[in-house]
């Protein structure tokens, strides 16, 4: 009974303890916000650049389902055109 008994109380400590320690680790947000407070020129060059890389690909497939819905009106109105 009594070597069941401290199992219980180590299993709740450790978990207590495992708890403590999550609650004291920073969030991705916590971290952006501690890196712009303090004012690192080349933390946020970096953080411009990897805004840059993702952004120029997206402008490029936004123009390239513009480009794609057009061809898609054209095509039916053609085939609405041919059916009547």
């Amino acid at each position: 009974m009594k070597k069941s008994k401290y199992t219980v109380f180590f299993g709740i400590g450790l978990l207590t303890m495992v708890g403590l320690w999550g609650c004291s680790q920073e969030t991705p947000v916590e971290k952006t916000k501690a890196a712009a407070a303090s004012g690192n020129a080349a933390t946020q060059a970096a953080g411009q650049a990897a805004v840059d890389a993702i952004k120029t690909p997206m402008d490029k497939a936004r123009q390239v389902e513009s480009i794609l819905e057009q061809s898609a009106e054209q095509r039916a109105a053609k085939v609405k055109e041919s059916t009547q």
